[in-house]
């Protein structure tokens, strides 16, 4: 009986077996694989518009973005002329030619920013240019380019890299003595657009901006498409520097965080014209940056994308937004001897806008695209304070000595 139960058994799990494979569906076919969708197409936009909004304190806040006068430079080392000042660049560059008669355009604020209604942007003129000729008693330069880089109180044994100002004037530029991972993106221009124009500009010249950029914006003109947003960004506040000289022979920078700032980045440029022999020798320059590696001005001056920012900060290239003071190296301030001039800038956030947004399928046609760039920086002459109009224990005398004309002065334009 047991092998009849066993074989029962064997057959009823054959029969089970059976029915739930009977039950089965056959495995489907396979599909075939899907094709890959075909690539967007995207026009690109018959306008761009650019606004780079500033925020200038200490000695370029004293001179609004310009060049200062000897009444600033002698208000700011008796230790007056507390300052902030606002700086706005507006362009639009467009594909189009302009109808009915010249190019015209305009941008429209809301009343808080206390611009007016609106201001032209307005095409420069091109001069030519002549190629220019070589004098017959041609003198090279003399002098040296002294390079140092990185916070702290000692520079590294590699450094200072000298660089002979006349291998310069012989045309050996080093491939590195300008930072070149940092390209720039200045956005539309008259030499990358057909039609153009650009505030402030010959005809209407420069106005304070002391009111609110927050809200709405409109530009309209004959050789674009009127162009509107809404900004969430102001300016900058700008950035409290206060330097002091210790005992050590360091330059010490320290600053208040600045809202919004993305990164930051400071550099000083010093003269000393000790051992001068004739009126082509400019002496030593001595130029440093408080990046980590050799990295010197560039794009570094201008205004730089939060993204572009971020992977800078990662590299040590520039100061974490976190960052509130830099010590420059005793050996740059002894290198320098007297008359150093510095500035600290403190990237900030970007705004973009497009006109259509990004269909999720057919062509995107668009019509235009703005950028909006917030930037805060500051000039400082070291040990000099500009922040003490009110009076304080570390004013000091005006300088007596008269400025000399020198490499320094080319590059800062103080003159000096």
């Amino acid at each position: 009986m047991r092998g009849w139960t066993l074989l029962a058994s064997i057959g009823v799990l054959a029969a089970l077996t059976g029915t739930v494979a009977a039950q089965r569906k056959p495995a489907p076919k396979p599909k075939p694989a899907a094709a890959k969708p075909a690539a967007q197409i995207v026009t690109p936009p018959k306008a761009r518009y650019a606004m780079d909004i500033g925020t200038a304190s200490g000695l370029a806040g004293m001179m609004g973005g310009g060049k200062p006068s000897m009444g600033d430079m002698m208000r700011m080392a008796s230790g007056g002329g507390d300052s902030e000042s606002h700086t706005l660049h507006l362009r639009l560059g467009s594909v189009l030619a302009p109808t009915g008669g010249g190019p015209k355009a305009d941008h429209y604020f809301l009343p808080p920013a206390n611009m007016g209604p609106s201001v032209p942007l307005v095409t420069p003129v091109i001069q030519p240019t002549g190629t220019p000729e070589m004098p017959q008693q041609f003198e090279r330069p003399r002098g040296r380019l002294i390079l140092f880089w990185g916070c702290g109180a000692h520079a590294p044994a590699n450094q200072p890299v000298i660089i002979d100002f006349a291998n310069l004037a012989a045309g050996q530029v080093p491939p590195d003595l300008f930072t070149s991972r940092v390209t720039f993106d200045r956005g539309p221009s008259v030499n990358n657009s057909r039609t153009y124009g650009e505030w402030p500009n010959a005809r209407s010249g420069r106005m304070p901006q002391a009111g609110t950029l927050l809200g709405q914006h409109r530009i309209a003109g004959n050789y674009a498409p009127e162009i509107g947003f809404s900004l969430q960004q102001d300016y900058m506040p700008g950035i409290q520097l206060r330097t002091t000289m210790p005992a050590d022979g360091t330059v010490a920078l320290n600053w208040s965080p600045v809202n919004a700032a993305t990164g930051y980045y400071a550099w000083l440029i010093g003269a000393n014209g000790a051992g001068r022999k004739g009126r082509n020798d400019t002496g030593d320059i001595v130029w440093w940056s408080s990046s980590n590696s050799r990295d010197f001005g560039g794009a570094l001056w201008d205004w730089i994308s939060p993204g572009v920012v971020a992977g800078l900060v990662r590299d040590g290239t520039v100061m974490a937004p976190t960052t509130t003071n830099c010590v420059i190296p005793a050996e740059v301030r002894k290198a320098t001897g007297e008359g150093m001039f510095g500035n600290l800038i403190a990237y900030g956030p970007e705004e973009n806008f497009v006109y259509p947004p990004r269909p999720d399928k057919g062509p995107w046609n668009q019509e235009w695209t703005a950028r909006v760039r917030f930037r805060s920086m500051t000039s400082f002459l070291p040990g000099m304070e500009m922040g003490d109009a009110r009076g304080s224990d570390n004013r000091r005398d005006p300088p007596k000595k008269r400025c000399k004309p020198s490499l320094l002065g080319a590059v800062t334009g103080l003159g000096c």
